[in-house]
């Protein structure tokens, strides 16, 4: 958060900084009102751009992170955001954390992470089984036996559609493939 306000006051004050220039090479023929307009659409313009790109800023800073789902919001203090509607939430798939059953390619375990505008990182580790196209959380006492059984946890059966399996079991084929497992 302070990084984002100390940047809004970095663009207006550079933004200020090229208008005086500009206002002393043209004769110093614009209106002193130039100045703090310039500051204050510095400053929004700042935010604004802030506020919309950082989904890809976070992606796009941790390349073991693959994107499996945004959701998009629009709040009334913002009215742009319906038209424009912003993303506050992020799952997110951990490819440094994924691992493959060797006995049962069909299993992936891997951390899936929740990060959200302005709020903590939370983690949470999951086994997908892309066949029956269900997930276990990996809660304490959770495991996933060599024969390819849950102990001490139970299996949550997910839509088809679900983005978060999709990315997940693509990871998982992705690594797969790179180890030479064709199975």
């Amino acid at each position: 958060m302070i990084i984002d306000f100390i940047g809004a006051i970095a663009t207006g004050l550079g933004l200020l900084g090229i208008v005086l220039l500009l206002n002393r090479l043209t004769g110093r023929r614009l209106g002193r009102w130039i100045y703090p307009a310039t500051v204050a659409l510095g400053m929004i313009g700042y935010t604004v751009w802030a506020e919309y790109s950082w989904p890809v800023r976070t992606v796009e800073g941790s390349p073991h992170l693959v994107l499996a789902s945004a959701n998009r919001q629009g709040v009334f203090y913002r009215p742009w955001t319906y038209v424009w509607p912003q993303r506050t939430r992020l799952i997110l798939i951990d490819r440094s954390q994924t691992l493959i059953h060797p006995d049962f390619p069909q299993m992936v375990r891997t951390q899936v992470l929740f990060i959200g505008r302005w709020e903590p990182i939370r983690v949470a580790g999951v086994i997908f089984d892309c066949a029956a196209r269900a997930r276990a959380d990996l809660a304490q006492g959770v495991e996933l036996n060599a024969d390819g059984t849950l102990e001490g946890g139970s299996w949550r059966v997910l839509e088809a559609d679900d983005p978060v399996l999709a990315t997940a079991c693509a990871v998982g084929e992705e690594i797969r493939n790179e180890r030479g497992d064709n199975t």
